[in-house]
């Protein structure tokens, strides 16, 4: 399973988006908004879930604004960090 299909399957399983398949979610897609509906309690959650997945934490809020935008933004947050 690829780093982003992880990503996927963590946010439909962990964030309990019923109406969701991962496969359904494009790498560019935006995960907040009206089309997954998640919301900034949802935001609190995925980067409780990255951290313990993943072991990477996001400091602030301005930072992860832009790292949480899509799969594509975080599966590059985590390969950069992982990198480190």
């Amino acid at each position: 399973m690829t780093l982003k299909d992880q990503l996927k399957q963590i946010i439909v399983e962990d964030l309990n988006l019923v109406h969701v398949l991962p496969e359904e979610i494009g790498d560019d897609d935006p995960l907040f908004g009206d089309r997954f509906g998640l919301d900034s309690i949802d935001a609190v959650e995925l980067v409780f879930q990255l951290k313990k997945h993943f072991g990477v934490v996001i400091k602030n809020q301005s930072e992860g604004r832009s790292i949480l935008q899509s799969v594509n933004t975080i599966a590059a947050f985590i390969e950069k960090r992982q990198e480190a």
